[in-house]
C-alpha cells in the first residue's frame, strides 16, 4: 500500500471532539516515527509526510548507495548491488529513496500503533477540555441535565463535556430531571486522576454577578461597577453597585422600568430577593443603605472593633432583622461591620407597639387586645389580670404569658 488514509483506518478518530486537524496529524506523524525508530533504529533518514486536508500519509527512506562489502550501518547504507536491483541508474554516493508501505510493519506492529494513537489523542482531548475551561472560571454555561444524583447532577455542554453540579452548588429550591436547560457559573476546575473535573456552581456570587451582567447593558460597558454581592442563595442577596457617570442611577439601571431587567434575575434565581444598594464610601450611609428596607434613627461605629450599634423605631427592628435573620447577616457581610440592632423608644413615652411582639405573641391574640382598643404594651401592663380576662376572649393563663412577655420588654 503505496498512500494511507489514516482517517479512514482509524474509526476512533471520528469521535474525538475539541482536536484541531493539524494537531491530531502532528500525533500521527509522532506515532509512526517511533513504529520507524523500532523497526529501523533510526528516523533521521526517514520522512513522515501527512497531508492534514485528507489524512493521507507516505513515509520515504533514504539511504547512502555504497561499494558492497563497504556498507557499515543497513539503515543508513545500500550496498550498490542491492540497490541497482531496485534501479539500475544508480551509483555509489547515490541517494536512494523507497516508500515504506504501512503493511510492512507488520499487523502487531499496527495494532499497537492504533492503540497509542488512541491514547494520545484521548489524552490531549482531556488537556484541552482541562484548559479551555480552566480559562472560563467564572463564566456562565448552560448545559443539559443528562442524569441526576442524590449529591450531585451530571450536566452535559454543547460539545458533549461533563460538568458537575453538585447539591451544595444549587440553590435550595432548584428541582432537576433529565433533559432540563441549566445555566450556572464554573466555579472550579481539577484533573482528577488524569480527567478534568469541572464544578459548576449557582450559588456563587459571581453567578449572580454574571447574570446583571447580562442583563444590565451600562454593567458589561463598565459604565456600572458591582463593588460587592453577598448572597444567602435562594433566599436574599444584597449588591452594591457604583456609577463613575453622575448622569447614571446604578440602582435604577440596574432594576429597570417597573423592575423588567431585575425580574429575569430573580426567577433565574428561584425568587430570590435581590436588594440593589448604591455603593459609598460613607460607612454610616453604607450601613443604613445595607439595612434596607428599614429606616435607621442612629448608628454608633466602633471602626477598631469593626461593629456598629444601630437604633431604630421598635416597628423598623424586625425589618432591620429579616425573615430568618438573613437580612441583618447579608448587611454586614456587605459592610464588614458586626451589626446590632437595638430599639430607640421615646424617652417621655417609652412605650411598644403591641404588633413588635409578633414573633414572640400569636397574631390572633394581638388581635384580641387591640378590638378592644389596647395596641401598646403600657396600656395591657395598665390593667389587672381580672380585668383583662373580662375584657377580652382571653384563658387567664394566656393572659399571663402575655404579660410575662411584655415586661420583660421594659426590666
Amino acid at each position: 500500500m503505496s498512500n494511507l488514509n489514516l482517517i479512514d483506518s482509524f474509526q476512533e478518530f471520528k469521535d474525538f471532539k475539541n482536536i484541531d486537524r493539524p494537531t491530531m496529524m502532528s500525533v500521527l506523524e509522532d506515532v509512526f516515527r517511533s513504529m520507524i525508530r523500532k523497526k529501523y533504529g533510526t528516523d533521521e533518514n526517514c520522512d513522515v509526510i501527512v497531508n492534514t486536508d485528507n489524512g493521507d500519509l507516505e513515509i520515504w527512506r533514504t539511504r547512502t548507495v555504497m561499494e558492497d562489502g563497504f556498507s557499515e550501518d543497513d539503515d543508513l547504507e545500500i550496498e550498490l548491488t542491492e540497490a541497482k536491483a531496485i534501479d539500475p541508474d544508480l551509483e555509489v554516493g547515490d541517494e536512494h529513496i523507497e516508500l515504506i508501505t504501512l503493511e510492512s510493519f507488520g499487523r502487531r506492529a499496527i495494532l499497537a500503533a492504533r492503540q497509542t494513537l488512541v491514547s494520545k489523542i484521548l489524552e490531549l482531548e482531556k488537556d484541552e477540555i482541562f484548559k479551555k475551561y480552566k480559562d472560563r472560571v467564572g463564566e456562565i454555561v448552560t448545559g443539559e441535565v443528562y442524569q441526576v444524583w442524590k449529591k450531585e447532577t451530571l450536566v452535559l455542554d454543547d460539545e458533549g463535556n461533563e460538568l458537575l453540579l453538585p447539591k451544595t452548588e444549587q440553590i435550595p429550591a432548584d428541582y432537576f430531571k433529565k433533559g432540563d436547560s441549566v445555566k450556572a457559573v464554573v466555579s472550579k476546575v481539577d484533573m482528577l486522576n488524569s480527567n478534568p473535573k469541572i464544578i459548576i456552581s449557582r450559588t456563587a456570587p459571581e453567578f449572580l454577578q454574571r447574570l446583571f451582567e447580562q442583563e444590565v447593558p451600562e454593567i458589561f460597558d463598565g459604565l456600572i461597577t458591582i463593588k460587592k454581592i453577598v448572597r444567602e442563595p435562594g433566599e436574599r442577596a444584597k449588591v452594591a453597585v457604583e456609577s463613575y457617570d453622575d448622569r447614571i442611577d446604578p440602582v435604577g439601571a440596574c432594576v429597570g422600568m417597573k423592575g423588567s431587567r431585575i425580574h429575569g434575575i430573580v426567577r433565574e434565581l428561584k425568587n430570590e430577593n435581590i436588594d440593589v444598594i448604591n455603593y459609598t464610601n460613607n460607612i454610616q450611609l453604607y450601613i443604613q443603605r445595607a439595612l434596607s428596607p428599614a429606616k435607621i434613627m442612629s448608628i454608633k461605629l466602633d471602626d477598631e472593633k469593626k461593629t456598629a450599634a444601630v437604633y431604630l423605631k421598635p416597628d423598623q427592628v424586625s425589618l432591620a432583622i429579616g425573615r430568618g435573620g438573613h437580612n441583618i447577616k447579608l448587611a454586614g457581610k456587605l459592610t464588614g461591620y458586626e451589626i446590632d440592632v437595638y430599639r430607640e423608644a421615646d424617652e417621655l413615652d417609652e412605650d411598644v407597639d403591641i404588633e413588635e411582639f409578633s414573633d414572640e405573641i400569636e397574631s390572633w391574640i394581638i388581635d384580641e387586645f387591640k378590638r378592644i382598643g389596647l395596641d401598646t404594651a403600657k396600656s395591657i401592663l395598665a390593667l389587672s389580670v381580672d380585668e383583662l380576662v373580662k375584657r377580652t376572649d382571653l384563658e387567664e393563663e394566656t393572659i399571663k404569658e402575655v404579660l410575662a412577655v411584655l415586661q420583660a420588654e421594659f426590666e
